[in-house]
């Protein structure tokens, strides 16, 4: 799940008292908005949900896309229907530079259930063993440090990553198991704590902090392992991607209560994606050229990732990258872009 995508819901279902979304997002807003069309209107920005329970990715963004008139959107990597927790959804010009979180590194707080192995790694999946669970908390300090730091890690088959052009979860779903290349990931951050569930069973807490491919499913899944009682994941909550946190988000409840210039309101300038990269501010005449694809001579050193802004008015412009003192054009905005994201940010 977490990097992202497994292409099925994380859990056995929506939870108790709550309804899971129809299939298909256009179809549900249109129905919730009594059939009626909207007019779309250009929107820039980033908009930080808090996604909720029992939502997919594309229905939550279907959602807002339609609550904030927007024409143009796109999420930043997928959460299961049954995780929550920080999905930034780019709207207009931003979703040029939506690649960026994909590659930000992630932080998650997950809950695995010692002593029973499914068929998924999570709640979704047939039980295929169950173990006594003989673990302390000296046992998990122990086993921590195993993983932490650069590990390798193999893709699960209920997983959106594909082979031969078919997603994984296609394959497992048949009843295949295709072989998979172990990948190699980062755990930056790794806090264990060992929980009783109930009087009979133990469950492990985790935070952790890791690269971008890291599946916290499979994780929970080798940890359960390395304890010699298996485990499977039962909660995941994306707690923050890149720069983005939790406390920036807003739920989709809140959103529908608030009034379409409050929504607005709420965007994140474009930039806000572009936070880790250097700034170069360019004259009018060079902004023109740069814009139109034309490599600017300087004395930059080299940098592969550069915010381009222009001087007279102060607008983002583009990414590049510097080479050898040149200024070399990557994703570009348009002077319409360019125009609406100003205009709407004097609304704001």
């Amino acid at each position: 799940m977490e990097p992202a995508s497994s292409g099925r819901g994380f859990a056995a279902g929506p939870p108790q008292g709550e309804t899971r979304p129809p299939r298909g997002a256009a179809t549900r807003a249109a129905a919730e908005h009594g059939g009626r069309k909207i007019t779309r209107r250009p929107v820039h920005g980033v908009l930080l949900l808090d996604k909720p329970l029992g939502w997919s990715s594309n229905d939550a963004l279907q959602k807002v896309k339609w609550l904030l008139r927007a024409e143009k959107a796109g999420h930043t990597g997928t959460l299961d229907p049954l995780a929550t927790g920080v999905l930034p959804l780019c709207f207009g010009a931003a979703t040029k530079f939506s690649q960026l979180q994909l590659e930000a590194d992630k932080t998650y707080r997950a809950t695995a259930l010692l002593g029973t192995k499914t068929s998924t790694g999570d709640a979704e999946g047939d039980v295929i063993a169950v173990r006594p669970v003989l673990v302390n908390e000296t046992d998990v300090a122990r086993i921590a440090p195993r993983f932490t730091g650069p590990i390798s890690q193999t893709p699960p088959m209920h997983s959106a990553l594909k082979k031969d052009g078919k997603a994984l979860y296609e394959y497992a779903r048949a009843g295949i198991e295709v072989e998979r290349a172990p990948r190699n990931i980062t755990i930056h951050q790794l806090k264990l704590t060992l929980t009783p569930v109930d009087k009979a069973q133990l469950a492990i807490e985790m935070i952790v902090g890791c690269s971008k491919g890291t599946y916290i499913r499979t994780l929970g899944e080798d940890i359960g392992e390395a304890l010699g009682c298996g485990a499977h994941l039962t909660e995941l909550r994306r707690t923050a991607t890149g720069d983005f946190t939790e406390a920036q988000c807003v739920t989709l409840e809140a959103l529908e209560a608030m009034t379409e210039s409050e929504r607005l309101a709420l965007l994140l300038p474009v930039d806000s994606l572009l936070t880790q990269h250097t700034v170069v501010a360019l004259d009018p005449d060079d902004a023109g050229r740069f814009l139109s694809g034309v490599r600017r001579r300087g004395s930059w050193t080299d940098d592969e990732k550069v915010a381009v802004y222009g001087t007279q008015p102060h607008a983002l412009l583009g990414t590049a990258h510097t080479r050898a003192g040149e200024l070399i054009p990557g994703r570009l905005l348009s002077p319409i872009e360019i125009a609406q994201s100003q205009i709407q940010q004097v609304q704001m």
